[in-house]
C-alpha cells in the first residue's frame, strides 16, 4: 500500500471545496491507496486590496454584515463559516495541526484552482508549495489542477511565468481540467497535458456515496448557489419575481442572498439533496454547476467576465459546460434565465460523456499514482 497525500484546498470553507476533497480521497483509496491531505504555507498574495491588507476577522464580519441581504440571513452565513471546519473538517481527517512536507510515496496536487497564484485572496496568497515547492514526495503529479482566472497574460504581467514554469516542469505527471490551465502549461514547459473531470464529477456520488440523505421538504423551491455579495440588487430583484411568478420559494446555499426567503446551512453532502429536489437552480459557481449536473437539475449559471483583476470565472465556467455539451446553460445576463430554462437538459447524453471521462480518470490516476 503506497502512501499518497492530497495537496489541495481542503481547509477553504466552501462545499465545492470540501466535496472535491472528499472525492480525490475517496477515488485514490478505493484505488488501494493509503491517503492523508497535506497543507501549504498561506503566502502574502500578487494582488493587494484593501480588503486582503486588513484581512482580519472584525473585518471580515463588518464586510459579511454590509449590503442588503436580510440581517438573518447574513447572521446565519457568518455562524455557518465559523463553524465549518469543526463541522466536516473531521470527515477528511483534517487536523487543527497542519500537515507540512511530510515523507510520501507520491503528492498529488490538485484539484481546484491549486495554480490560481495571480489573485487577490489571503486565505490561499502566491504560495509556491501548491507548485511542489518543498515536498517530501518521491513522485510529484497532478490532478485535474487549475490556474483558475490566473492567464499567462496575467502571469507575465506579474514576471511569475519563467518561476511557475521551472516548477510546473518538474512534475511527474500533469493532469488538468480546463482549456486554459492546459495552455498555460504548454506554453511554459514541454510537459504532455492529460485532461481529466473535476473529482465531483469524476467520483459518482449519487450512485456510490452513502452519506447523502434523503430529504423531504413540501413546497417547491429554486437554488440560488453563489458566494454572498456576487449576485447583483437587479439579479436578486428578477430571480425574486421569477419565483413569485412560478410559486417557488427562494433558497440560497453557500451564501446569503437579497432575494432568498431562506438561508440554507446544512452538510455538504445534504447540499446535493437540495439540488437534487430543487425545481431549478440560479448560480454563478463552478461547482453550483457540477452540482446542478450531477442531480440531473433544470438550471442556469451566470458567467461572470474578468475585468482587469476584479474576479471572473468565464474561463473555468465556459470550458466545464462547452465540455459537457452544456453551452446552452450559460447566460451573461439574468434576463435570459426564463428562456434558458425552458430548454430541456438531455441528461443521457450529459451522463454518457461525464462516464467516458471517469474511466478515463481512473485509468490516469492507476497509471500515475
Amino acid at each position: 500500500m503506497s502512501k499518497v497525500g492530497i495537496l489541495s484546498m481542503q481547509r477553504i470553507k466552501n462545499y465545492g471545496s470540501f466535496l472535491q476533497a472528499y472525492a480525490l480521497k475517496t477515488m485514490l483509496e478505493k484505488l488501494g491507496h493509503e491517503v492523508e491531505f497535506v497543507d501549504y504555507h498561506v503566502e502574502e498574495p500578487i494582488i493587494k486590496t484593501e480588503d486582503n491588507v486588513k484581512n482580519d476577522k472584525m473585518s471580515k464580519a463588518i464586510k459579511a454584515l454590509k449590503g442588503e441581504e436580510p440581517l438573518i440571513q447574513k447572521i446565519k452565513y457568518i455562524l455557518h463559516k465559523k463553524n465549518f471546519g469543526k463541522g466536516y473538517y473531521k470527515i477528511l481527517n483534517l487536523t487543527a495541526e497542519s500537515n507540512y512536507t511530510p515523507k510520501l510515496d507520491t503528492l498529488v496536487i490538485g484539484s481546484d484552482e491549486v495554480f490560481n497564484c495571480i489573485q487577490e485572496n489571503k486565505n490561499v496568497g502566491y504560495s509556491l508549495e501548491l507548485f511542489g515547492k518543498n515536498n517530501n514526495a518521491n513522485k510529484v503529479v497532478t490532478y485535474a489542477a487549475s490556474f483558475g482566472n490566473t492567464t499567462l497574460e496575467k502571469l507575465k504581467k506579474f514576471g511569475k511565468e519563467k518561476e511557475i514554469g521551472n516548477l510546473i516542469s518538474k512534475f511527474d505527471a500533469i493532469s488538468v481540467r480546463d482549456n486554459n490551465s492546459g495552455k498555460i502549461v504548454e506554453k511554459l514547459t514541454n510537459k504532455k497535458v492529460i485532461y481529466n473531470l473535476d473529482p465531483v464529477l469524476a467520483y459518482d456520488y449519487i450512485g456510490e456515496c452513502t452519506l447523502i440523505p434523503e430529504i423531504k421538504i413540501k413546497e417547491k423551491y429554486m437554488i440560488v448557489y453563489a458566494y454572498s455579495g456576487r449576485i447583483s440588487a437587479e439579479e436578486s430583484d428578477y430571480i425574486k419575481e421569477y419565483a413569485k411568478k412560478n410559486n417557488l420559494k427562494v433558497y440560497s446555499i453557500g451564501g446569503a442572498q437579497k432575494c432568498a426567503d431562506k438561508f440554507i446551512d446544512c452538510s455538504p453532502f445534504e447540499v446535493l439533496s437540495y439540488f437534487k429536489n430543487a425545481e431549478l437552480i440560479v448560480t454563478d459557481t463552478f461547482h453550483g454547476s457540477i452540482f446542478s449536473i450531477i442531480t440531473h437539475s433544470n438550471f442556469v449559471t451566470l458567467v461572470r467576465k474578468s475585468v482587469g483583476n476584479a474576479y471572473g470565472n468565464e474561463e473555468k465556467l465556459t470550458d466545464l459546460l462547452e465540455r459537457l455539451s452544456l453551452k446552452n446553460r450559460i447566460i451573461f445576463e439574468i434576463e435570459k434565465a426564463e428562456f434558458k430554462l425552458k430548454e430541456k437538459i438531455d441528461y443521457k447524453k450529459i451522463d454518457n460523456i461525464i462516464n467516458k471521462g471517469r474511466k478515463e480518470s481512473l485509468e490516469y490516476l492507476r497509471k500515475e499514482v
